[in-house]
């Protein structure tokens, strides 16, 4: 589940790069944010693959202490401030906003259901082993 959140992060971000450049954002500031991003997501998966998956307990608590909180709050913070500010009638409709949409949803999906799943008790006897 861990690999399906970095993944739909990545190709989040990979959505939303093809958007900005069609807003017309510096390719300088898009080439700093997404540096930023590969730096990120490239760590987060080393962690997942040579730490998680070998039962390394610290990759766990390291894994849902940044991903269960400024992930969680990441994904959640744009459209809830969002929605304080309009209403549903502003949704736009487009296929960018339902490309976007569809991925922040598998992108949350799938970072809360590693957050539960890396405590399940099958896997705190695999971290025990």
């Amino acid at each position: 589940m861990w690999l399906l959140a970095v993944g739909a992060g990545v190709a989040e971000s990979v959505a939303g790069a093809i958007v900005a450049v069609g807003d017309g954002i510096s390719m300088s500031a898009l080439a700093a944010q997404l540096a930023v991003r590969t730096l990120v997501y490239g760590g987060l998966f080393v962690t997942i693959d040579r730490y998680f998956r070998r039962g390394v307990p610290w990759s766990r608590y390291l894994l849902a202490g940044l991903l269960g909180t400024v992930g969680l709050v990441s994904l959640v913070y744009e459209p809830v401030t969002w929605l304080a500010r309009n209403d549903l009638t502003h949704l736009d409709w487009s296929a960018a906003f339902l490309i976007s949409a569809a991925l922040r949803t598998v992108h949350l999906s799938a970072l809360l259901a590693a957050l539960i799943l890396s405590f399940h008790p099958d896997t705190n006897r695999w971290f025990r082993r």
